[in-house]
């Protein structure tokens, strides 16, 4: 058996050879360290708390769905910015783009009118790499309907329509002190739809990163290198958002401006990690189409790369760098590497820098399958989850600061 250590400040090309092992059938180990007080990886991850991100997620459900293209969205934009500052990540900025959705598809002679229920679906998974789906479940579509809300003063909230236009969407980098040419993306989107509070999709994930943010942003934390916590809009549209900043920003990497500065507005990319949908893991459907209310026993982050993406085996390599990190320093749930990473933000970037997501299920086998019932739906709000839910979610935050506190050299002074 081949043992190889892994220093957690790799580069692309070392990813690359690292992938290129792992694909080989070499077992990995990272350079080990004891999880004691002078760790200060260990040290970083005890400052996450399960009330804490709680209450994240329940302020940003203060906002509705935070549908795109409405002043709650907009609100909402504006308070993740100011947390953002409040945490000491100050140097926030915003993307602005421009959307304009797609006329609606004319209908055939002959076809049904859509669906009375306002459900729109089943959603297909399959067409951006997911999956196959199994068994005869199908996933829950959207719900467009304001009615199936029971809540008067939600369904209130969620009214505005969305409208064509601009867009924002909010990022804050915690600069790197020798390397602050080069970064990590770690992001989520703050969007979502289906009259509910999008408190799961994707309030778990938006809140995730703001806690990473907080802990990185620390007085007494440094980084070598740079990690930027990006919230983008338009997820629910197309990935449009995310889209945007790739679209403006690639071409910006690693360089100075003005040249002699020091400063780089957009570091190099080294790696891209997202969280979408963090809470519920209930294991499959009954036959009846029901539910356990309760987390199955076998409940696990799913860590997800995208097998026909041009970067792969990098991409692979950076999935189990947090694979090892969820090892070492996650306190509940194991994580599981999966190969189809469907409709989430990380395909945006998933061709030019290596790229994952970080999840409840594996969205094109399990999500595409039902196991989510709320899922683009009224009932995903706050009161919907319990604490083993919410624990899940809080192990994910640990399991990716964990690794990328390893990847850009943190250190608690």
């Amino acid at each position: 058996m081949t043992i190889i250590r892994v220093d957690f400040g790799m580069h692309r090309h070392t990813l690359r050879n690292l992938a290129f092992v792992l694909l080989s059938g070499a077992v990995v180990y990272p350079e080990q360290r004891g999880a004691t007080a002078d760790d200060p990886v260990q040290s970083l991850v005890s400052r996450l708390d399960l009330e804490r991100y709680k209450a994240t997620i329940k302020g940003l459900t203060a906002f509705g769905d935070r549908r795109e293209g409405t002043d709650r969205n907009r609100a909402a934009v504006d308070w993740i910015e100011a947390q953002l500052k409040s945490y000491g990540c100050t140097n926030t900025e915003r993307i602005t783009y421009d959307f304009q959705p797609r006329p609606p598809a004319p209908r055939a002679p002959g076809a049904p009118e859509p669906l009375a229920t306002g459900v729109v679906g089943p959603q297909t998974l399959s067409a951006s790499g997911g999956g196959r789906p199994r068994g005869t479940r199908v996933g829950t579509g959207v719900n467009t309907d304001p009615m199936k809300q029971p809540d008067v003063k939600l369904r209130t909230v969620n009214m505005q329509p969305s409208t064509p236009g601009t867009r924002q969407e909010v990022y804050c980098t915690k600069v790197g002190t020798s390397h602050p040419d080069e970064m990590y993306i770690v992001a989520a989107h703050m969007d979502g739809h289906g009259w509910g509070e999008a408190a799961n999709d994707d309030g778990s994930g938006t809140a995730l990163v703001m806690e990473l943010a907080r802990v990185f942003n620390s007085p007494d934390v440094r980084t070598d290198r740079s990690i930027r916590f990006a919230l983008w809009n338009n997820e629910e549209t197309g990935l449009n958002g995310s889209a945007a900043y790739v679209d403006q920003r690639k071409d910006l990497q690693g360089k100075e401006t003005p040249p002699g500065s020091g400063r780089y507005p957009e570091p190099r990319w080294l790696g891209m990690i997202q969280h979408d949908m963090m809470l519920f893991d209930h294991g499959a459907p009954n036959a009846d189409g029901t539910m356990s209310k309760r987390q199955r026993p076998e409940a696990d982050v799913n860590v997800e790369f995208q097998q026909n993406s041009k970067l792969a085996a990098e991409s692979q390599a950076l999935g189990w760098v947090l694979e090892r990190a969820n090892e070492k320093y996650a306190a509940r749930y194991p994580a599981s590497i999966g190969s189809h990473m469907t409709n989430t933000d990380s395909s945006s970037f998933m061709d030019v820098v290596p790229s994952i997501s970080v999840r409840e299920n594996q969205r094109g086998t399990e999500i595409g399958s039902g196991w989510d019932p709320q899922w683009h739906q009224p009932t995903d709000v706050f009161s919907t989850y319990n604490d083993d839910d919410f624990q899940l979610g809080l192990n994910a935050a640990q399991t990716t600061l964990a690794a990328v506190a390893q990847l850009v050299g943190a250190s608690v002074h």
